[in-house]
């Protein structure tokens, strides 16, 4: 030793670090190339700033030695961890390697993560996990069972605390899905991306269905379908961008506000064109992305789970530079009603964008529930309670606006004053009211209408009474429900007024430990 110089000993180290650079080796980085993906390092250098990778734990290697486990060590053990920047801000990321054994998961692999989920909590950064592996480490047995039941007890330590990304590039099956699952968003790469709790043999097995991985765990099933993904990707370059954007729009960590970013976009520019956008007929559907895209800042909408519950749009934007969330019910599906699926999908953003302090702008055009024995019996009302509670729940900045139809309890379940809305805006030709104004004539009228010598003349009149008296934003202005009727083309304004306004908003709640979300 004492003949060794510092030379040789850092040309060692230099070798070590190349060796885990390696992963797998070159055979299986081909391999993982054949399968159009990129290795662990490639993801984490698409993520990150150029060169601002520190890698932690390279040389951490597992300590099994059953199945011939001792001849099959390399190190890092499977999955690559550390931290870099994102725009400037760091942020923790551990992306699992599948070149070496599969990236399977065992107690050292498991003990890495969980290192980096801590860190990101005790700094208040972001973490992001990129995930492609083949699963539990079989011969470590229990020893990887209990290295996904600790992640998963930091993904739930850490919600709400910091923001917890993640990216399904690969195999993601059994146990392995429930951390995902437990974080914030899920991105997939089509193709490549797969999740499910049991795979195609098994079910093959137990229920005699003949399915694909692709049907029961690929991109598309789990952005259009079971919506367990809030992001599709073509491409993983497309993937690393969208984690890039969806940063941009959170603080680092609860204790922070969203970061702001000076777009040149004037905050009080009117724009005529909404008139032309959302028809006075309220039986006339539109899409509503053309409303947000007018109002945000250089028409730049980033739509969060764009391909599920399609009958309600969420997202983030900004408005003279200030990061918000929208909610906005979208009239050109299924008229905008609430389902099973809408109210679940919103109140989730409702609920992530109250947990780091992201202002929640809710656009309004809602004509009920969704009728129907499946709504009913898939369980409607605990579902669309959900929706209730996330608004009532939310101390962040929230701001409606009824852009055109607000009936009933749908009216109230879009952030009514009475659910804690700070701000409500109006259009003119909003609708606020019990039920719309051809039902509500119907049920008001019915014994005038029915002794009526021409019954449809008599109703139409009927319905025109209605709608004057009632089915406008007035009545509801009158009693103060409504702040203030704006013009369409004052809305970008009118909403940034109500930014600042707020931006100092402080709300006390009873102490509780929690509360208990419906169902």
């Amino acid at each position: 030793m004492a003949d060794r110089t510092i030379d040789q000993l850092c040309e060692k180290l230099l070798e070590r670090r190349e060796k885990a650079s390696q992963g797998g080796g070159e055979k299986s980085i081909a391999k993982q190339h054949e399968k159009g993906k990129l290795t662990a390092r490639e993801r984490i250098a698409r993520i990150l700033d150029p060169g601002s990778f520190v890698e932690l734990d390279e040389f951490v290697e597992h300590r099994c030695s059953n199945f011939g486990m001792d001849k099959t060590v390399f190190p890092g053990d499977g999955v690559v961890t550390g931290y870099g920047m994102v725009d400037g801000r760091t942020v923790y990321v551990y992306s699992q390697d599948f070149t070496v054994i599969g990236g399977s998961l065992g107690e050292a692999h498991a003990k890495k993560i969980c290192k980096v989920l801590d860190m990101a909590m005790q700094n208040g950064c972001p973490c992001v996990g990129i995930n492609d592996s083949g699963g539990a480490r079989i011969q470590e047995a229990v020893d990887a069972l209990s290295g996904y039941g600790n992640i998963f007890f930091r993904n739930v330590k850490a919600s709400g605390v910091v923001p917890q990304l993640s990216i399904v590039a690969g195999p993601c099956a059994g146990g392995a899905v429930y951390s995902p699952a437990l974080t914030d968003f899920v991105y997939m790469v089509d193709k490549i991306g797969i999740m499910h709790i049991t795979g195609p043999q098994v079910i093959k097995a137990v229920t005699g269905e003949d399915v694909t991985s692709e049907q029961i765990g690929g991109a598309k099933a789990h952005n259009q379908t079971s919506g367990v993904a809030h992001f599709f990707a073509s491409s993983e370059d497309e993937c690393c961008a969208q984690i890039r954007k969806t940063l941009s729009y959170l603080p680092s960590n609860n204790l922070e506000e969203p970061p702001f970013k000076e777009t040149g976009d004037d905050p009080s520019r009117l724009d005529m064109t909404l008139r032309e956008i959302v028809p006075a007929n309220p039986n006339k559907g539109y899409d509503v992305r053309d409303v947000i895209k007018r109002v945000a800042d250089d028409g730049d909408f980033f739509e969060v789970q764009p391909l599920h519950a399609q009958n309600i749009v969420t997202g983030f934007a900004r408005i003279g530079g200030h990061s918000i969330g929208i909610i906005a019910n979208q009239a050109k599906i299924m008229a905008g009603c609430l389902d099973i699926d809408a109210s679940c999908k919103a109140a989730r953003h409702i609920r992530i964008c109250d947990a780091f302090n992201v202002p929640i702008v809710t656009f309004e055009d809602v004509p009920g529930y969704l009728p129907g024995l499946n709504q009913e019996m898939g369980g409607i009302i605990k579902h669309g309670a959900k929706l209730l509670y996330a608004y009532s729940e939310a101390t962040a900045p929230k701001i409606t606006v009824v852009l055109r139809k607000a009936y009933g309890g749908s009216y109230l379940g879009m952030c009514s004053k009475d659910l804690g809305a700070d701000v409500v805006l109006a259009w003119p030709q909003a609708e606020i009211a019990v039920m719309g104004a051809e039902g509500a004539a119907n049920i008001i009228f019915r014994r005038e209408i029915e002794a009526s010598a021409n019954k449809e003349e008599t109703r139409a009149e009927k319905i025109d009474e209605y709608r004057e008296a009632f089915a406008n934003p007035y009545a509801a202005a009158a009693r103060g429900f409504v702040d203030r009727v704006i013009l369409p083309e004052e809305t970008r304004y009118a909403l940034y007024q109500a930014l600042v306004m707020t931006s100092n908003k402080s709300e006390m709640r009873p102490r509780r430990k929690h509360g208990v979300m419906p169902g």
